[in-house]
């Protein structure tokens, strides 16, 4: 089995809340950073797809915490994509702090066509069609 896409991020004590544990928000912006480090390593250019008016979009998230994070410790990020049939895929991610689950982040996205302001019918084609290593994105 391989291992999945992961970014590892250190805590900055602004980061936190008065109890000193990690703001709910930052688990969000930790979970984009590495959802958008998996697409670039994929090969795709976020400029790219701007030029060409469609990205991906999310549409529900859902965290699910286990343990707390606080400032100073490193956390990994797990990141991957999960596609089916239809307009949607999910996200599944995981929070790891010396290998111990720390929080699940769970998310619907779709890709989006940025004019017509809807969801493209197979955002699998869409990604393949930028990615230069396709198999990052589980396609």
């Amino acid at each position: 089995m391989t291992q999945p896409f992961t970014v590892r991020i250190t805590v900055r004590g602004y980061e936190t809340d008065s109890q000193g544990h990690l703001n709910t928000s930052v688990y969000m912006q930790y979970g984009e950073h590495a959802r958008w480090s998996l697409v670039q390593a994929s090969g795709i250019r976020q400029s790219d797809l701007v030029e060409k008016a469609v990205g991906p979009v999310n549409l529900e998230s859902t965290i699910r915490f286990h343990r707390e994070l606080r400032a100073g410790d490193e956390v990994d990020v797990t990141c991957s994509f999960v596609f089916g049939e239809g307009k949607t895929f999910r996200v599944e991610q995981t929070f790891l702090r010396d290998g111990e689950l720390v929080a699940e982040l769970t998310s619907v996205g779709g890709m989006m066509d940025l004019r017509a302001r809807r969801l493209l019918p197979d955002p699998r084609a869409t990604f393949r069609e930028f990615a230069s290593d396709p198999a990052i994105l589980g396609l």
